[in-house]
């Protein structure tokens, strides 16, 4: 019988969310942000090392969508899943983009009631990317998905129990991958 190891993995071993969900659609989302370098570095202030602000999010829309759901994970993570960095659902299916700088509140009002769930820190709403010093250059992928319906689950839902929402009700998915590395002052 194999002994379990006594270290975390280098990175994460599981598969990202988006690579769960199989859209019944046809459509794929393009999902950009202005806060990327042009080698598609986040920019520091929100990493949780600096100001830890949600960035700002632009997408195309997508035809007879009910609401949007975002996953935010790091599957560079030194740890056995990836680690969640946002999880936000139920903004309103006629919403093409999220402003900067969301309060870290279970339900967002100022966006058509959405839901922020438990991050990778236990904390509700966003946890900018604070990779190890050292552990070099993490990849954070922004996964987008359209509902077909609106999905009823408190913040303290599992992950688990939202992805397999997610598929049964998603109609196209997208995906923005960004970059950070911890300051070499940390």
């Amino acid at each position: 019988m194999a002994q379990a190891p006594d270290h975390a993995p280098d990175h994460s071993g599981e598969a990202l969310v988006i690579q769960k969900v199989q859209p019944f659609g046809e459509g794929q989302i393009v999902l950009t942000t202005p806060s990327l370098d042009a080698d598609g570095r986040l920019e520091d202030r929100h990493s949780a090392y600096h100001e830890n602000r949600s960035p700002p999010l632009v997408w195309t829309p997508v035809e007879h969508v009910a609401a949007y759901a975002i996953v935010v994970e790091d599957p560079d993570a030194p740890r056995e899943h990836p680690f969640v960095h946002w999880l936000i659902w139920n903004i309103p299916g006629e919403a093409t983009s999220l402003p900067e700088g969301l309060p870290n509140e279970a339900s967002l009002g100022l966006i058509g009631g959405a839901t922020q769930g438990v991050n990778g820190a236990g904390k509700i709403g966003w946890f900018g990317p604070r990779p190890p010093p050292g552990h070099g250059l993490h990849r954070y992928h922004f996964q987008i998905f359209a509902l077909a319906e609106r999905l009823t689950f408190g913040p303290n839902v599992p992950l688990e129990t939202l992805v397999s929402a997610l598929k049964g009700d998603t109609l196209a998915e997208g995906l923005l991958v960004a970059t950070y590395e911890a300051p070499e002052s940390q």
